[in-house]
């Protein structure tokens, strides 16, 4: 059973820390790479950029919320909430995906 999970790409799991604007305010946020291509897959989705998709779920949340809270962590949520909806069949999939690129192209912007 664990063969499946430990397996694993060791580049899945590392981190990486991207720096980004949200709202003109310059943050930054770490997660594992797994998420920050879940979250370019997403984008693809939506025809907009990760950034801007970030942003975007940023002012949703401060809107909805009135705070964001631990955001990195919401944005795994949103991660897997859209794998489980895709996997199900609740979210088309995208209409032309982006092009695959390798790990460390993905993780530079």
């Amino acid at each position: 059973m664990c063969g499946i999970y430990v397996n694993t790409d060791p580049i899945m799991y590392e981190s990486r820390t991207r720096s980004l604007r949200i709202h003109g305010v310059i943050t930054t946020i770490r997660m594992e790479n797994a998420f920050w291509n879940a979250l370019q897959e997403i984008a693809g989705h939506e025809g907009v950029t990760t950034n801007q998709l970030i942003a975007k779920l940023h002012g949703e949340l401060t809107e909805c919320r009135g705070e964001t809270g631990n955001f990195a962590s919401f944005l795994r949520v949103c991660c897997l909430r859209f794998l489980a909806a895709t996997e199900g069949g609740a979210l088309a999939p995208a209409a032309s995906p982006p092009a695959p690129q390798p790990a460390v192209l993905k993780l530079v912007q």
